[in-house]
């Protein structure tokens, strides 16, 4: 229903709102503007250029210890010095580790089955080089028990003795590998492990029968 106007109430002129300048330039201000594309723009952290080593390092060591727990130390080796040459320093350490201890259990003598003369002899031979002197020794004594007449172990016993410094034993065995083979008499005069027996004149009767043969004629 419309009102209408009692002739007592006054005209009462709606006025039209303006705008100030601050007023609309407050107004501007909650109008969202578009971004422009500004000159500086955010840093982005630059992509590590050693990352995929660093990944392929620390795959290269998960494998190496994988390896390395089944005991196939020539595996793991060879993998562990893949990740010594990696970026990683903290890698690097641990595989330094790993690694000594893979080349300490390789070194070690091979856990084979030594049967026949021949093996024990050759075994023998090889711990000498080491410098391993009582493993040599047994390994010769099953050789010698299995081949008794073999004049190259008997031979290599003799050596060992001189090594050790057990001339009289040296001197015996030595005199039964010439009799065995007389060609080890040459063998033994130029043999750098009978150096021991140089100034003991029996090594000198033994090696050059000859020489007492003159004298005495």
């Amino acid at each position: 229903m419309v009102r209408l106007r009692g002739p007592s109430e006054p005209l009462v002129k709606r006025r039209a709102v303006r705008s100030t300048s601050s007023s609309r330039s407050g107004h501007n201000l909650l109008k969202k503007k578009p971004l422009k594309p500004g000159r500086k723009s955010l840093s982005v952290a630059p992509l590590d250029p050693e990352a995929p080593a660093r990944q392929q390092q620390m795959k290269s060591y998960e494998e190496a210890l994988k390896y390395f727990q089944q005991q196939k130390f020539h595996r793991s080796k060879e993998l562990l010095e893949h990740v010594v040459e990696g970026p990683s320093k903290e890698l690097q350490d641990r595989a330094r580790v790993h690694l000594r201890i893979c080349e300490q259990r390789i070194s070690r003598a091979p856990a084979v089955v030594l049967k026949s003369a021949e093996d024990h002899y050759t075994q023998g031979v090889a711990l000498m080089n080491l410098g391993r002197w009582d493993e040599a020794r047994e390994h010769l004594d099953r050789a010698r028990k299995a081949a008794p007449k073999a004049d190259h172990v008997v031979y290599a016993m003799a050596a060992l003795d001189c090594l050790t410094g057990e001339a009289d034993s040296a001197m015996q065995n030595l005199k039964i590998a010439i009799q065995l083979r007389p060609e080890n008499r040459y063998h033994a005069r130029n043999d750098q492990d009978f150096a021991f027996l140089l100034e003991d004149p029996r090594f000198t009767e033994l090696l050059y029968p000859e020489r007492g043969d003159g004298s005495g004629g």
